[in-house]
Protein backbone atom coordinates (compact mmCIF):
# COMPACT_ATOMS: atom_id res chain seq x y z
CA UNK A 1 0.00 0.00 0.00
CA UNK A 2 2.80 2.31 0.93
CA UNK A 3 4.38 2.09 -2.52
CA UNK A 4 1.10 2.58 -4.55
CA UNK A 5 0.90 5.53 -2.35
CA UNK A 6 4.84 6.42 -2.86
CA UNK A 7 3.94 6.05 -6.38
CA UNK A 8 0.84 8.21 -6.82
CA UNK A 9 2.55 10.73 -5.00
CA UNK A 10 5.55 10.83 -7.70
CA UNK A 11 3.02 11.39 -10.21
CA UNK A 12 0.87 13.94 -9.01
CA UNK A 13 4.45 16.15 -7.77
CA UNK A 14 5.66 15.57 -11.72
CA UNK A 15 2.52 16.82 -13.01
CA UNK A 16 2.71 19.65 -10.91
CA UNK A 17 6.33 20.93 -12.31
CA UNK A 18 5.94 23.93 -14.15
CA UNK A 19 6.86 24.18 -17.70
CA UNK A 20 10.17 25.85 -18.82
CA UNK A 21 11.62 27.01 -21.91
CA UNK A 22 14.17 24.25 -21.76
CA UNK A 23 10.96 21.85 -21.42
CA UNK A 24 9.43 23.48 -24.49
CA UNK A 25 12.39 23.69 -26.48
CA UNK A 26 13.04 19.91 -26.13
CA UNK A 27 9.26 19.03 -26.69
CA UNK A 28 9.60 20.93 -30.07
CA UNK A 29 12.87 20.08 -31.11
CA UNK A 30 11.29 16.07 -30.67
CA UNK A 31 9.20 16.80 -33.25
CA UNK A 32 11.68 16.63 -36.57
CA UNK A 33 8.77 17.54 -38.87
CA UNK A 34 4.92 19.38 -37.80
CA UNK A 35 2.33 19.36 -40.34
CA UNK A 36 -0.60 21.74 -39.32
CA UNK A 37 -4.05 23.84 -40.78
CA UNK A 38 -4.22 27.19 -39.80
CA UNK A 39 -6.49 30.13 -40.03
CA UNK A 40 -5.01 33.78 -39.23
CA UNK A 41 -7.31 37.15 -38.58
CA UNK A 42 -5.97 40.54 -39.20
CA UNK A 43 -7.27 43.47 -37.04
CA UNK A 44 -6.33 46.78 -38.74
CA UNK A 45 -7.53 49.62 -37.21
CA UNK A 46 -9.93 51.95 -39.44
CA UNK A 47 -11.20 48.62 -40.61
CA UNK A 48 -14.70 47.47 -39.97
CA UNK A 49 -13.98 44.05 -40.28
CA UNK A 50 -10.71 41.39 -39.93
CA UNK A 51 -8.85 40.09 -42.90
CA UNK A 52 -9.10 36.61 -42.59
CA UNK A 53 -7.29 34.12 -43.87
CA UNK A 54 -6.57 30.04 -43.80
CA UNK A 55 -4.31 26.97 -45.54
CA UNK A 56 -1.69 24.69 -44.39
CA UNK A 57 1.61 25.06 -43.18
CA UNK A 58 5.05 22.12 -42.82
CA UNK A 59 7.88 22.65 -40.59
CA UNK A 60 10.76 20.32 -40.84
CA UNK A 61 13.94 20.94 -38.85
CA UNK A 62 16.32 20.06 -41.46
CA UNK A 63 13.95 22.11 -44.12
CA UNK A 64 12.88 24.81 -42.76
CA UNK A 65 9.26 26.29 -43.01
CA UNK A 66 6.80 26.08 -45.83
CA UNK A 67 3.60 28.24 -45.41
CA UNK A 68 0.56 27.61 -47.91
CA UNK A 69 -2.51 30.00 -47.57
CA UNK A 70 -5.02 28.77 -49.77
CA UNK A 71 -8.00 31.31 -48.71
CA UNK A 72 -8.83 34.17 -50.00
CA UNK A 73 -6.19 33.71 -52.77
CA UNK A 74 -2.74 31.51 -53.15
CA UNK A 75 0.23 32.21 -51.68
CA UNK A 76 3.10 29.79 -50.58
CA UNK A 77 6.30 31.37 -47.86
CA UNK A 78 8.62 29.27 -47.93
CA UNK A 79 11.45 29.99 -45.24
CA UNK A 80 14.77 28.51 -44.55
CA UNK A 81 18.67 29.54 -43.38
CA UNK A 82 19.42 31.24 -46.82
CA UNK A 83 16.50 33.01 -47.82
CA UNK A 84 12.62 33.28 -47.81
CA UNK A 85 10.84 32.49 -51.47
CA UNK A 86 7.43 34.33 -51.71
CA UNK A 87 4.88 32.90 -54.67
CA UNK A 88 1.50 34.42 -55.35
CA UNK A 89 -1.19 32.73 -57.47
CA UNK A 90 1.00 31.87 -60.77
CA UNK A 91 3.72 34.56 -60.71
CA UNK A 92 7.52 33.94 -60.43
CA UNK A 93 8.57 33.55 -57.58
CA UNK A 94 9.85 36.27 -55.26
CA UNK A 95 13.17 35.50 -53.21
CA UNK A 96 14.53 37.31 -50.54
CA UNK A 97 18.13 36.43 -49.17
CA UNK A 98 20.30 38.48 -46.50
CA UNK A 99 22.32 40.33 -48.44
CA UNK A 100 18.87 41.66 -50.51
CA UNK A 101 17.07 42.46 -47.99
CA UNK A 102 18.74 42.36 -43.49
CA UNK A 103 15.67 43.60 -41.80
CA UNK A 104 13.01 41.09 -44.24
CA UNK A 105 15.74 38.26 -43.46
CA UNK A 106 15.99 39.20 -39.78
CA UNK A 107 12.04 38.63 -39.72
CA UNK A 108 12.74 35.46 -41.47
CA UNK A 109 14.94 34.32 -39.01
CA UNK A 110 12.49 34.76 -36.41
CA UNK A 111 9.23 33.69 -37.37
CA UNK A 112 11.54 30.06 -37.37
CA UNK A 113 12.50 30.96 -34.59
CA UNK A 114 8.74 31.23 -32.62
CA UNK A 115 7.51 27.86 -34.59
CA UNK A 116 10.27 26.34 -33.15
CA UNK A 117 10.63 27.97 -30.02
CA UNK A 118 14.80 28.14 -30.42
CA UNK A 119 15.18 29.76 -26.47
CA UNK A 120 18.77 31.75 -27.84
CA UNK A 121 17.38 33.37 -30.92
CA UNK A 122 14.47 34.62 -28.67
CA UNK A 123 16.24 35.26 -25.67
CA UNK A 124 19.04 37.66 -27.54
CA UNK A 125 15.40 39.56 -28.87
CA UNK A 126 12.72 39.49 -26.51
CA UNK A 127 12.33 39.46 -23.02
CA UNK A 128 9.91 36.05 -22.05
CA UNK A 129 7.83 35.58 -19.68
CA UNK A 130 6.37 31.91 -19.62
CA UNK A 131 3.32 31.16 -17.69
CA UNK A 132 2.30 27.51 -16.77
CA UNK A 133 -1.38 27.47 -17.15
CA UNK A 134 -1.84 23.73 -16.08
CA UNK A 135 -2.39 20.21 -18.16
CA UNK A 136 1.08 20.90 -19.70
CA UNK A 137 -0.56 23.83 -21.29
CA UNK A 138 1.85 27.29 -21.37
CA UNK A 139 1.36 30.75 -22.64
CA UNK A 140 4.71 32.56 -23.81
CA UNK A 141 5.20 36.53 -23.98
CA UNK A 142 7.76 37.90 -25.98
CA UNK A 143 8.30 41.76 -25.66
CA UNK A 144 10.87 42.77 -28.04
CA UNK A 145 14.39 44.46 -26.75
CA UNK A 146 16.42 44.70 -30.53
CA UNK A 147 15.93 46.89 -33.34
CA UNK A 148 13.66 46.86 -35.24
CA UNK A 149 11.77 44.58 -33.50
CA UNK A 150 10.92 46.92 -30.73
CA UNK A 151 9.63 49.29 -33.33
CA UNK A 152 7.36 46.92 -34.69
CA UNK A 153 5.78 44.84 -32.09
CA UNK A 154 4.76 45.87 -28.64
CA UNK A 155 4.52 41.88 -27.51
CA UNK A 156 4.40 38.77 -29.71
CA UNK A 157 2.05 36.08 -27.54
CA UNK A 158 2.70 32.00 -28.23
CA UNK A 159 0.44 29.53 -26.54
CA UNK A 160 0.04 25.91 -26.75
CA UNK A 161 0.84 22.36 -25.27
CA UNK A 162 2.41 19.58 -27.07
CA UNK A 163 2.91 21.78 -30.19
CA UNK A 164 2.46 25.66 -31.07
CA UNK A 165 -0.68 26.03 -31.36
CA UNK A 166 -1.55 29.96 -31.34
CA UNK A 167 0.47 33.20 -32.08
CA UNK A 168 -0.62 36.75 -31.53
CA UNK A 169 1.21 39.89 -32.62
CA UNK A 170 0.55 42.84 -31.06
CA UNK A 171 1.98 45.76 -33.43
CA UNK A 172 2.96 49.43 -32.65
CA UNK A 173 0.13 50.69 -35.34
CA UNK A 174 -2.68 49.28 -33.20
CA UNK A 175 -3.34 45.92 -35.53
CA UNK A 176 -3.24 42.88 -34.29
CA UNK A 177 -3.01 39.81 -35.95
CA UNK A 178 -3.95 36.07 -34.76
CA UNK A 179 -3.13 32.79 -36.12
CA UNK A 180 -4.44 29.59 -35.03
CA UNK A 181 -2.88 26.19 -35.77
CA UNK A 182 -4.79 23.11 -35.50
CA UNK A 183 -4.96 19.43 -37.03
CA UNK A 184 -1.15 19.30 -35.65
CA UNK A 185 0.82 15.84 -37.24
CA UNK A 186 3.90 14.93 -36.80
CA UNK A 187 3.72 10.94 -38.73
CA UNK A 188 5.46 10.67 -40.15
CA UNK A 189 8.70 11.86 -38.67
CA UNK A 190 10.48 12.19 -42.65
CA UNK A 191 9.30 14.34 -45.18
CA UNK A 192 7.45 12.81 -48.33
CA UNK A 193 8.83 13.01 -51.86
CA UNK A 194 6.05 15.36 -52.69
CA UNK A 195 6.64 17.86 -49.58
CA UNK A 196 10.18 17.76 -49.99
CA UNK A 197 9.60 19.07 -53.62
CA UNK A 198 7.14 22.04 -51.62
CA UNK A 199 10.99 23.64 -50.38
CA UNK A 200 12.51 23.38 -54.15
CA UNK A 201 13.24 26.28 -56.09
Amino acid sequence: MKKILFALLTLACGGAQAVTLEELQQRFSSQPVVRADFTQQREIKGMTRPLKSSGAMLIAQDKGLWWHQSAPFPLTLVLDDRRMVQVMNDQPPQVVTADSNPQMFQFNHLLRALFQADRKVLEQNFALNLTDLGNQQWRLVLTPITSPLDKLFNTITLNGGEFLAGIALDDRQGDRTTIVLSNQRIAPRVLSDDEKKRFDF
